[in-house]
C-alpha cells in the first residue's frame, strides 16, 4: 500500500487507485504518514506539557490529604486529652468529697461513741452496784447489811448524782447537694468541630476597594467563599489572609473580619498615593483574580461619579461585629415606680455568640462599666477583655493567653479604677494584673498571696478589693500592691464564706460579696467587720440558688445575679427584697458579673447564652 486517499481516509495499492477509488484524490502514503506522525507529536508534546502541573498538583493534594489527616489526629488527641483532664478533675473532685465525707462522719462519729461509751459504762456500774446492794438487803444477815452500807453508801450517792451526758452532743446531719443541670448541659455543648468547604479556585472578592481607593479613606473589600461546585459556603472560620503591598515593598495594615456567613470583609486604609498590590489568600492560595492592582489616588483627584468610594462598604452579616444597638419601645405599661412583678420587656438589646472573633465569648464572667459609656467584659476561655460602648458597639480587646506578667490564664473579674486603670483578677494565674485603659499592661498585685482571685471592685478611697474564692476570703490592696486589711475564712458563719464569688461597694464605702455556695449575700465594713447577711437557699422572693454578680444603685439598691435560678434580684440597702429585673423575653443561662451602665442600665453576663445583655432599670 503506497497511496492514500483523501477521501475515505485510507490506505491501498495502486490497483485501487484505479478502481473504486479511481475518482478520488490520492496522494503518496509516506508523506501523509509524516504528516499525521507530526500531527500526532505536537499532541503528545502538548499532553506531555500537562504532566508536570498534575505531579504539583498530585503533590499539592496529597500534601493537604496528609495534613487533613494529622489535623484529625490532633483533634483526636486533643479531644481525647481534654475529656481525659475533665475525667481526671472529677475523680479528684468525687475523692475529695468522699474524704470529705468520711471526716466530717469520723469526727461526728467519734463524739457520739464517745458518749455512747460513757453511758453504757454508766449504765453497767448502776446495774452492778444496785444488784449487789438489792440481794443484800433481800438476802444478808444483819452483820451484812451493815457492811454493804459501809461499802456502797457513797457509790450509790456518787451514782445517783453523777452528770451522765443523756442529751446529744452531735446530730446525724450528712447531706450532699450538688447542681447538675447546668455542668450537664455545659458539658453537652463542651467543644465545636470546626470546618468550612470553600476553596481558594471558585472564591471571589468584590466591593469598591478594588475599584479605585483613596488616601485617608477606610475601605472595605467583600470576600465570598465558595466550594469545588461554586456554591456559596454559609458559615465562617475559613484561614484567609490578606497582604496589601505599597509601591516601596512594605506591607500596609488591615484586618479581616469573619461574618460567619461564609463572607469576610477586609477593611484597610492607606497613606500615600501609588500603586498597591493587594493578595488574598484562602488556605495560602490565591482566589480568583488575586493578586489585585489597586491605584490609590488623592481625594481631590475622585471624579462626582466615583464618590462612592469613600464610603465604606459594609458586608450585610457583619452586624455580629459591631452590633448596633436596637430599643425596644417603653411598655403602656411602664412607669417610674418599681413593681414585684414588672409587665414590660426590660431587655434593651443582647450582644455576642459563642466563638473566639471579636464580638463572641466563650465563658464570659466578670463585667464593669466606665464612667465614660464603656462596657467591660472579661471573656474568661478566650483570655481577653472586650470593651463596648454603652449601645453595644464593638471597640477594642486586649490580652493574650500566657502565665508572664502582662498575659492572661482566665481572666474572671474586671473593674474600672477611678484613674482609668482596667483591673483583672487572673484567676489561673494567682494574680491581679493592671492595664491601662488603652490595654497597655502596668502592674501585677497579690502574686504568691492570692490562690484563685474570682471577682474585683474599687473602693472609694482607690483601693482594690480581690474576692479570692479558693482561699474563701477578701483581700483588700492599695494600687501599688501593699495590703491594707484582708479578712474571712471558709465555713458557713457570718464571717465566713463557701465560694465568693463577686463584689461591690456602695456609697458608704462599705463592701458586699455574694457567697456562692452559703446561697447569700454579705455587707462588711473597710476594716473587715461584718455587719450584715441576707438571702437563704431557695427559688422564693429574696432567696438564692448561687449567687454571683452584684451591683450598687445610686440609691444604694442592691443588684444581684442569681445564677441557678437565672434571674435577677433587686434588694434595698438593707437586704429586704423590692423586685426582679424582668429577664423573660430572653431567658439567662447561668448568669454571671453584673454591673449598671453609665446612663443607668443593668449590664449582664449571660454566661450559658455566650453574651451579654443590657436591661432597662427604673431606680
Amino acid at each position: 500500500m503506497e497511496f492514500y486517499c483523501q477521501s475515505c481516509e485510507t490506505a491501498m495499492c495502486q490497483e485501487c487507485t484505479e478502481g473504486e477509488h479511481a475518482e478520488h484524490p490520492t496522494v503518496p502514503l509516506k508523506d501523509v504518514v509524516e504528516q499525521h506522525k507530526a500531527s500526532l507529536q505536537t499532541q503528545l508534546d502538548a499532553v506531555n506539557k500537562r504532566l508536570p502541573e498534575i505531579d504539583t498538583a498530585l503533590h499539592f493534594i496529597s500534601e493537604i490529604i496528609h495534613q487533613l489527616t494529622n489535623q484529625k489526629t490532633s483533634i483526636v488527641d486533643e479531644i481525647h486529652s481534654t475529656f481525659d483532664e475533665l475525667q481526671k478533675t472529677l475523680n479528684v473532685r468525687k475523692s475529695v468529697l468522699l474524704m470529705e465525707l468520711e471526716v466530717n462522719y469520723g469526727l461526728k462519729h467519734k463524739v457520739l461513741q464517745n458518749q455512747l461509751d460513757t453511758l453504757l459504762e454508766g449504765q453497767e456500774n448502776i446495774k452492778s452496784c444496785s444488784n449487789f446492794t438489792a440481794q443484800a438487803l433481800s438476802h444478808g444477815t444483819e452483820t451484812e447489811v451493815l457492811l454493804v452500807k459501809k461499802q456502797m453508801s457513797d457509790k450509790l450517792n456518787e451514782l445517783a448524782d453523777r452528770d451522765f451526758p443523756l442529751q446529744p452532743r452531735e446530730n446525724d446531719q450528712l447531706d450532699f447537694i450538688v447542681e447538675t443541670e447546668g455542668l450537664k448541659k455545659s458539658i453537652h455543648n463542651l467543644g465545636t468541630i470546626l470546618t468550612t468547604n470553600a476553596v481558594a479556585s471558585e472564591t471571589v472578592a468584590t466591593g469598591e476597594g478594588l475599584k479605585q481607593t483613596v488616601i485617608g479613606q477606610p475601605m472595605s473589600v467583600t470576600i465570598t467563599t465558595k466550594d469545588k461546585d461554586g456554591e456559596l459556603c454559609k458559615t465562617g472560620n475559613a484561614y484567609l489572609t490578606a497582604e496589601l503591598s505599597t509601591p516601596d515593598g512594605s506591607v500596609a495594615d488591615g484586618e479581616i473580619l469573619d461574618n460567619k456567613n461564609g463572607t469576610y470583609e477586609f477593611l484597610y486604609t492607606v497613606q500615600k498615593e501609588g500603586d498597591f498590590t493587594l493578595s488574598l489568600r484562602l488556605y495560602d492560595q490565591h482566589i480568583r483574580g488575586s493578586p489585585f492592582k489597586l491605584k490609590v489616588i488623592r481625594s481631590a483627584d475622585v471624579s462626582p461619579t466615583t464618590e462612592g468610594v469613600k464610603r465604606r462598604v459594609k458586608s450585610p452579616g457583619s452586624g455580629h461585629v459591631k452590633q448596633k444597638a436596637v430599643k425596644r419601645p417603653a411598655s403602656m405599661y411602664s412607669t417610674g415606680k418599681r413593681k414585684e412583678n414588672p409587665i414590660e420587656d426590660d431587655l434593651i438589646f443582647r450582644v455576642g455568640t459563642k466563638g473566639r472573633n471579636k464580638g463572641e465569648f466563650t465563658n464570659l464572667q466578670g463585667v464593669a462599666a466606665s464612667t465614660n459609656g464603656k462596657i467591660l467584659i472579661a471573656d474568661s476561655n478566650n483570655q481577653c477583655v472586650q470593651i463596648f460602648s454603652t449601645d453595644g458597639q464593638f471597640k477594642n480587646r486586649f490580652g493574650v493567653r500566657g502565665r508572664s506578667p502582662g498575659q492572661l490564664q482566665r481572666p474572671t473579674g474586671v473593674a474600672v479604677h477611678p484613674c482609668g486603670d482596667i483591673i483583672i483578677a487572673d484567676y489561673d494565674n494567682k494574680w491581679v494584673s493592671i492595664f491601662s485603659s488603652d490595654g497597655k499592661f502596668k502592674a501585677k498585685i497579690g502574686s504568691g498571696k492570692l490562690m484563685g482571685p474570682k471577682g474585683v471592685s474599687v473602693d472609694r478611697n482607690g483601693h482594690i478589693i480581690v474576692v479570692d474564692n479558693k482561699a474563701c476570703c477578701v483581700f483588700i490592696f492599695q494600687p501599688n500592691g501593699k495590703i491594707v486589711t484582708r479578712f474571712g475564712s471558709r465555713g458557713n458563719g457570718d464571717k465566713q464564706f463557701a465560694g465568693p464569688h463577686f463584689a461591690a461597694v456602695n456609697h458608704n464605702n462599705e463592701i458586699i460579696i455574694t457567697d456562692f455556695h452559703n446561697h447569700s449575700v454579705k455587707v462588711f465594713n473597710q476594716e473587715g467587720e461584718f455587719l450584715l447577711k441576707f438571702g437563704s437557699n431557695g427559688e422564693g422572693n429574696g432567696q438564692f440558688n448561687a449567687p454571683t454578680g452584684v451591683a450598687v444603685d445610686s440609691n444604694g439598691n442592691i443588684i444581684v445575679a442569681d445564677w441557678g435560678n437565672s434571674r435577677i434580684q433587686v434588694f434595698d440597702g438593707s437586704g429586704s427584697f423590692l423586685s426582679y429585673i424582668n429577664t423573660s423575653a430572653d431567658p439567662l443561662y447561668g448568669p454571671q458579673g453584673l454591673a449598671l451602665t453609665s446612663d443607668g442600665h443593668v449590664v449582664v453576663a449571660d454566661s450559658g447564652n455566650h453574651c451579654f445583655k443590657v436591661y432597662r432599670y427604673l431606680q
